[in-house]
């Protein structure tokens, strides 16, 4: 006899809703319209790799379609293969390049990926040779190497690249792009240097007599500062192109940190973000300890009163960071209580002793609010020393993704 089984009560919500509202947030920003220049308004190409950013590409890759995106963003062919299952009219650009061995993948998906090295132009190129005459040319996005050297054409490597696209050949430019690796620093000093690099790779290209429909560049910090999108829609409108950016961390309600200062137009907007995730587990158990007992691996917690603990079903294998033991903490009935001891592999305590009528199977909240108060990622983030996109794309695959809608 089938039945379905109940799972361990760890889990997030995801509100596809929300993920909705901030793509048209971002969408209406100021500088994504059209420019006074006559450039077309910046189309918005929406982060979606890492498996949503943690959040379930399979809810949210469809919620980026509904909201009016065109154009998805993944890491890799696989995830674009997910993607393609999913959302079979977008159009999928796979940021991280094929590997050997995906070209073929690339084409029979209808992948747009993009490319820096000659051995992604010789992959793609097998590809539709072995499909046969009936293969269509695959669009390929060149990425530019602006000044971050992570990946990318240089300078020396562009014009044996651009030989190997455009008419008669098997694979057509279909965009540019380049990453702007300090869009967070609110001087703009490095911005500007690249994008003045990146008007001399396009006089080069059109030299080249080569064209390419879309150039995008730039992340949510980019996005939400406002100069960017201006600067882009004036040099797509030099060069008669279609400005795109591509938005990941605020398409799920949260706003990147600026420094030195954060600019004013990012500080009024970041009220308008939604947070898409809100993660879940229930009380286990409770317990009562008295003064000079320790709690949890090697001692690392000693009471120095009676206390109050709860169990969690929760640990650092499903993403709780470590680092959170003994300075984080959870929200159990509208109040924080603190993690004490060290996060085990599937467990965490919490101190609930000024905390009344804790039982099992409360309902407490890891990221996200609970009534009045609140948990966001950026705190996890602190706590741990990292950065809020490591906290979320952290949760592990066992914890069950659900769709939630607000009411």
């Amino acid at each position: 006899m089938d039945f379905l089984m109940q799972r361990r009560p760890c889990w997030v919500e995801i509100s596809t809703s929300s993920f909705e509202h901030n793509y048209r947030v971002l969408a209406q920003q100021d500088g994504a319209g059209p420019s006074a220049s006559g450039a077309p308004a910046v189309e918005l190409l929406a982060i979606v790799k890492a498996d949503a950013y943690g959040h379930g590409l399979a809810l949210c890759a469809p919620a980026a379609i509904r909201a009016g995106a065109r154009w998805l963003g993944v890491t890799s062919v696989e995830e674009g293969v997910a993607a393609r299952g999913l959302c079979p009219s977008a159009e999928i650009l796979v940021i991280g390049g094929p590997f050997r061995g995906q070209g073929a993948s690339v084409l029979s998906h209808r992948l747009t990926p993009v490319v820096w090295e000659p051995w992604h132009m010789d992959e793609l190129e097998a590809a539709v040779q072995a499909a046969g005459s009936d293969a269509g040319p695959i669009h390929v996005h060149l990425e530019l190497d602006t000044g971050m050297s992570r990946q990318g054409v240089g300078a020396s490597q562009l014009a044996e690249m651009l030989k190997r696209l455009g008419s008669g050949t098997v694979l057509q430019l279909g965009g540019v792009m380049t990453h702007l690796y300090a869009a967070d620093e609110s001087d703009g000093i490095t911005t500007r240097g690249q994008f003045n690099a990146l008007a001399g790779f396009l006089e080069r290209i059109e030299k080249a007599g080569q064209h390419a429909h879309y150039l995008h560049v730039g992340n949510s910090a980019a996005l939400l500062a406002g100069e960017v999108p201006r600067e882009l829609q004036a040099l797509c409108s030099r060069f008669g192109m279609q400005p795109m950016m591509r938005p990941g961390l605020a398409l799920y309600g949260l706003a990147p940190e600026f420094s030195p200062q954060e600019p004013s137009s990012v500080a009024e907007l970041r009220p308008a973000l939604q947070p898409v995730m809100t993660w879940k587990t229930e009380v286990v158990s409770v317990r009562s300890i008295e003064a000079g007992q320790t709690v949890g691996y090697n001692g690392t917690f000693v009471a120095t009163e009676p206390m109050r603990l709860a169990l969690l079903a929760v640990g650092y294998a499903d993403g709780l960071k470590r680092a959170l033991s003994n300075r984080g903490a959870v929200l159990l009935r509208e109040q924080r209580a603190p993690i004490v001891g060290r996060i085990s592999m599937d467990q965490t305590v919490v101190d609930i002793t000024d905390i009344g009528g804790v039982g099992p199977g409360d309902e407490v909240v890891l990221l996200g609010a609970q009534g009045a108060e609140n948990i966001p990622a950026e705190e996890h983030a602190g706590w741990a020393g990292t950065i809020a996109w490591e906290i979320l794309t952290s949760i592990a695959a066992r914890v069950e993704r659900r769709a939630f809608s607000a009411s």
